[in-house]
């Protein structure tokens, strides 16, 4: 009743000789706390310092509030007035670490971790986050090492299977992610994030064709994957293959685009240059690398007249080029069109 405790407090007489002020800015701070309005939570909560009583608890509140504020220099200065009794308290060094990293101070929060370790060394979340936080900077060697030890002694959760797999990957431990990866598979076997970071460390690993496989297991839970893996097919040599799941595309924007991309590069020009209607209706032709390929599966099927009409509308300077290169071969075979099919 968060409403009648501020209403019983406005008729608290603060002159009067008997008034317990700590407890009465205290009370008013927590129940402005609770209702989110923490500018007046910070106002009474100073006020209750102020008395020159208050307990570590009052600064701990005073702390909440001026995190909701982002007044992260005043968090730290209220948890230090705190005085020794929050030391052990696991709830404050994370709370501390994330201001000294959010000030970007990231040597005081790798710091604040460290010691927390110590403090509490059968309590796995401070390395947790520092390998979060080694991820953030870039460190991703110190931070694969960090995870991999924080995974030995915790259950660990999906993203920390995913975040490691990731740090991994970017300090060049390949057969390491793609192991912890294939685990973490098993672990969650319905979650695509973990499929996309596993197939992208084989993409690393050139291994297209698994790429594709765990791409395409991934768009049974996630539609919008299956353009990817067709890419993917695409890429690792299997266009037919790419083709078919093209056809299950159901972004008709992504599909088009992509249909004419794998019927250019299957040789399939008459299939290609049937798709004008189409392209057209969706405005796929504003774009001009398209219209492009358009004019150039034209030119393949022999339709010089056609594949004129498109070149006409190119308004890129590298497409002049290209335009140009496309009308010298047209003039050339012109009296040939064989030797342009």
């Amino acid at each position: 009743n968060l409403d009648r405790a501020i209403v019983a407090l406005d008729q608290v007489d603060l002159a009067a000789e008997e008034t317990d002020l700590l407890r009465y800015y205290t009370l008013r701070g927590m129940a402005h706390l609770r209702r989110n309005e923490y500018e007046l939570a910070a106002d009474a909560l100073e006020s209750a310092t102020e008395t020159g009583a208050a307990e570590s608890v009052v600064y701990v509140y005073l702390a909440q509030a001026y995190f909701s504020l982002e007044r992260y220099r005043d968090v730290l200065t209220a948890l230090d007035r705190a005085g020794p009794e929050l030391a052990r308290v696991a709830s404050i060094y994370h709370m501390c670490a994330q201001c000294h990293w959010l000030l970007e101070e990231p040597a005081m929060a790798l710091a604040v971790l460290d010691q927390a370790s110590t403090v509490f060394p059968e309590d796995p979340g401070f390395q947790r986050r520092k390998v979060f936080f080694l991820m953030d900077l870039g460190l991703y060697q110190e931070a694969a090492e960090q995870g991999q030890e924080y995974l030995s002694r915790s259950e660990g959760k999906l993203e920390d299977y995913v975040g490691l797999g990731n740090a991994m990957r970017a300090s060049g431990q390949l057969d390491e992610a793609a192991r912890l990866l294939e685990f973490a598979k098993l672990k969650y076997p319905t979650d695509t994030s973990v499929k996309k970071v596993l197939a992208n460390t084989y993409m690393d690993r050139e291994s297209l064709n698994a790429a594709a496989d765990l791409v395409l297991e991934a768009s049974l839970f996630d539609r919008a994957l299956t353009s990817e893996a067709a890419e993917l097919y695409r890429r690792a040599g299997r266009p037919q293959r790419a083709l078919m799941l093209n056809g299950e595309v159901q972004d008709q924007e992504v599909k088009l685009k992509q249909r004419l991309a794998l019927y250019l590069e299957t040789g399939q020009f008459a299939r290609a240059a049937t798709m004008e209607r189409d392209l057209t209706r969706l405005g796929l032709l504003d774009d001009e690398d398209i219209r492009y390929a358009l004019a150039y599966a034209y030119f393949k099927t022999g339709d010089f007249e056609a594949t004129e009409r498109q070149l006409q509308q190119l308004t890129r300077p590298d497409l002049f080029r290209k335009a140009a290169e496309l009308r010298s071969a047209i003039q050339d075979c012109a009296e040939d069109t064989w030797q342009c099919l």
